[in-house]
């Protein structure tokens, strides 16, 4: 395991719920283990999903925002995303993409833009250490038949009396015996999942994240968090302070985008833990 990687970049307390499956991928080295207690189920996740397990805050959470739905009492946000399941590459069969590339991360995968139909852009005309190419990046977030299963799965975790919000799973799993199966493993380590919402900007929000595998957030249609390929477990803090609003163009009292996609790609490991307040606007799912 690498250590801990931190960045402190200026991103919207809104990320805080995305950092929905995070997985070990990492190197086919690791040592193969259960990844944790919990199964999990398609609402849960597996696992403990509101245990703080410490905050990844030095000093409590900071920023302003209102903390999870806290949307003036218009609506009670509802944060559901799209889990699509792949089957691990093996002789031919499979997706090449899924249990094949090991390594510790690499940035640069995806443009800074997303694209027009809200989804990342591959930045490359072929392959990279960590992935076999455009048109098979091109399948990780859209339903393509024979080579996914598309699954609901709402992110559920608590909020204390401060507003700061807790997801912490050590053993994430949010598709076990669904989709392609297990495919002879404890669990199902091979998904992506994307997340799209909406929040009100107000100044100063905080986001922190601690898991591994792909990740990547869009604030305003603009890169925030890039966290691609395999690695073990990462962290990053972002702070939405008055230069990184500006740099994404943000203002406040505003409402703006927020799309978060993940990559669980390798065995041994799932682990996720997002801290942060937000101030989320959608009432109801919003799916692409």
């Amino acid at each position: 395991m690498l250590p801990v990687h931190t960045r402190v970049l200026g991103m919207t307390a809104a990320l805080v719920l995305l950092g929905i499956g995070v997985g070990c991928g990492g190197d086919s080295s690791e040592t193969t283990g259960s990844g944790g207690s919990g199964a999990g189920s398609p609402t849960s996740g597996g696992g403990n999903s509101s245990g703080d397990g410490g905050s990844l805050f030095p000093s409590g959470p900071g920023g302003g925002g209102q903390g999870v739905g806290g949307n003036n009492g218009n609506c009670n946000p509802t944060l559901t995303g799209i889990v699509r399941d792949f089957k691990a590459y093996n002789g031919g069969n499979g997706h090449p993409d899924f249990e094949t590339f090991g390594g510790q991360g690499l940035r640069g995968i995806v443009r800074e833009d997303l694209g027009e139909d809200h989804k990342p852009v591959y930045a490359h005309g072929g392959g990279t250490a960590h992935t076999t190419g455009p048109n098979e990046f091109n399948q990780w977030y859209r339903d393509v038949a024979e080579v996914n299963h598309r699954i609901e799965f709402e992110v559920q975790g608590t909020v204390d009396n401060n507003g700061l919000f807790t997801y912490a799973n050590s053993a994430f799993f949010p598709i076990d015996n669904q989709g392609w199966g297990n495919e002879g493993n404890a669990h199902n380590f091979h998904f992506t999942f994307e997340l799209h919402m909406t929040f009100k900007f107000q100044g100063g929000e905080v986001f922190s994240f601690s898991g591994d595998d792909d990740l990547w957030v869009f604030v305003n249609n603009k890169l925030a968090i890039d966290l691609g390929g395999l690695h073990s477990e990462l962290s990053e803090t972002l702070t939405l302070d008055d230069a990184k609003a500006a740099e994404l163009g943000l203002v406040p009292g505003q409402e703006y985008p927020l799309d978060f996609f993940h990559a669980e790609r390798h065995t041994t490991e799932s682990n996720f833990k997002v801290q942060s307040t937000l101030d989320f606007t959608n009432c109801n799912p919003i799916i692409f």
